[in-house]
């Protein structure tokens, strides 16, 4: 029975994290994206983000669903604060292409997020962190 249950896997879709200002223009803010850099749109997404410390601290869990993102496109998800940056941060992504149903754990590693991992994001013209 195993054997014919296909798990497909999660391609040209990605969440990043980038700096940018915020709408004051004031500070700069750490901000969630989910990138689609595939040929089709995804449908039904579901975003779980959540952080756990060595300490056993964790932070709130927060769940965002979106109806669609097009193609070769972006959408911002998030706030992230600097003070959850030491935490592990996992970002669940479950989302829908045509019939069949993907899901993906990403996540950055304690004291990971910082602009020396920066790096040119897919289909956003800027530079960010792209979640493994």
């Amino acid at each position: 029975m195993k054997k014919d249950i296909v798990i497909p896997v999660v391609k040209d879709v990605y969440i990043a994290i980038v700096k940018e200002d915020n709408k004051e223009k004031t500070a700069q803010d750490w901000i969630v994206y989910l990138i689609n850099d595939g040929l089709e749109p995804i449908e039904s997404i579901m975003i779980m983000s959540r952080g756990k410390h060595e300490d056993g601290r964790k932070t709130s869990t927060f769940r965002h669903a979106f109806k669609l993102v097009a193609a070769k496109s972006a959408l911002k998800v998030e706030l992230i604060m600097e003070d959850v940056f030491p935490f592990k941060n996992e970002f669940i992504l479950t989302y829908f292409i045509g019939p069949t149903l993907y899901d993906r754990v990403f996540t950055a590693a304690p004291h990971s997020l910082s602009e020396d991992h920066f790096t040119a994001l897919p289909i956003m013209k800027q530079e960010g962190i792209l979640l493994s």
